[in-house]
This record gives C-alpha cells, structure tokens and sequence, in this order.
C-alpha cells in the first residue's frame, strides 16, 4: 500500500507535486500548531505596510481545517491539476505554471479591488484565503475543456457530467452559500444539498 501511494506521487507532474505537497504541509503545520493561520492570510495592509509578502502565496496553500471539506480539495487538486498537466499542458510546464500565477493574480487583485469598493468591502473583508477558489478555477478550465457529455467519476461509483461537477462542488462544499440562501448550521445544514 505506501508502496503505492509512493508511486502515485512521483508520478504526479513538477506542478501538481509541489502545490499538493505545499498545501498539504501548510495545512498540516497549521493544524498542529506549528505554523499560525494568522501567518498566513492575506493582509494587504501587512503586505504593504511590513512587507509581509510572503501572504501573497501561503493564502493559496492553507485550506483551513483537515476535514472532509480538505480531503475533498486535495482529490480535486489531485485529480483536475494532474489532468491540466498532463493533457492540456503537456510538455509545457511554464506555461501551466503562469497559468496558475495568472489565476492567482485575478483572484488577488478582486479581493483586494472588490475590498475597496463600499457595500461591497465586507464581503470581501472576510476572503482571506484563496486556497479553495484557485482549487475551483482549475476545476472549471479542466471541466471547461473536456466534452460537455462527458462525465467524470468522484471516487469511483459515484458520476457527474461535466457542465454539473464544478457548480455542483461548489454548492455543496462551500458554506458561505447556505449563508447567502438562509440555511444554518445547526438544525438546517442539509439544505446546502438541496441547491445542488
């Protein structure tokens, strides 16, 4: 069995490896106290004020608590970055790379242009890790790029087509959604199954 989980991983493209391997430390470190979240969100006060730059990559790698919610990220980043590497972007390591310096980039200038604009900056104010939407976006472009038919397997029997997998996950594993449509988490919390 470790001999296999072994050669699962160095099988795994240069890209994949290193922000699965990253992710999964961080989170680790995080969760045993060894590394302190509050070292990690992004801050763009401490980011410009203190120089603190390193807040601009590990919000990207710490994926909160190690639940269900973290061993699902971790098979789509598994699962959809491997794919995105070795058919999309096969022989073009840096270009799948500035792909996945682009999309943080987008996603770090909304939050941080979306916190500047009033009635809006609250919302924006509470994203402070960006770990699960860079995760989504490459399951989009994956999703995005294969045949509208087509279905992907989720841990074997279970099968989405692909225009649903990616809503679908974000519906269903993404809380701040239930929040926005009225459900709690006390007696409620199955109604975030319902919408998706």
């Amino acid at each position: 069995m470790a001999q296999a989980v072994e050669e699962w991983y160095k099988q795994m493209p240069i890209i994949t490896r290193s922000y699965l391997t990253a992710a999964i430390v961080t989170t680790i470190g995080c969760s045993l106290d060894i590394i302190s979240p509050y070292d990690l969100y992004l801050n763009p006060n401490l980011v410009v004020d203190h120089y603190q730059i390193w807040r601009i990559i590990t919000n990207f790698l710490y994926f909160r608590k190690m639940d269900l919610d973290f061993l699902f990220h971790m098979f789509f980043l598994a699962r959809y970055c491997k794919l995105l590497e070795e058919n999309s972007f096969r022989g073009r390591t840096a270009d799948f790379f500035y792909m996945l310096l682009f999309g943080a980039t987008v996603l770090t200038g909304i939050v941080l242009i979306g916190g500047m604009i009033p009635y809006v900056s609250e919302s924006f104010a509470k994203i402070i890790f960006l770990s699960n939407s860079l995760t989504f976006m490459m399951v989009s472009i994956c999703v995005e790029q294969a045949e509208p038919v087509h279905s992907h397997e989720l841990f074997g029997p279970l099968h989405f087509h692909s225009c649903l997998l990616a809503m679908g996950s974000s519906w269903v594993f993404c809380p701040c959604w239930c929040q926005c449509l009225g459900g709690s988490f006390g007696n409620d919390s199955w109604s975030c199954l319902l919408f998706s």
